[in-house]
């Protein structure tokens, strides 16, 4: 109960955003705790962020 309350202190469209902008870069302290907390609560931003890193390891295979 208190993972589901904590992880909407963001919104799905704030994590896919976050999820997108942590592949190019760091995010801040605040930013990662946040985005934890909501991925802890949230399947779906849960499958959104493990296909982004997919998608990133299947480009970077794709270079070589």
């Amino acid at each position: 109960m208190i993972g589901k309350a904590l992880g909407h202190l963001i919104r799905c469209k704030e994590a896919s955003r976050l999820i997108s902008k942590a592949q190019d870069a760091e995010l801040s302290g605040a930013q990662r705790i946040l985005l934890r907390l909501h991925l802890a609560a949230c399947d779906a931003c849960t499958r959104f962020e493990r296909q982004v890193r997919f998608l990133r390891r299947a480009m970077q295979k794709y270079r070589e």
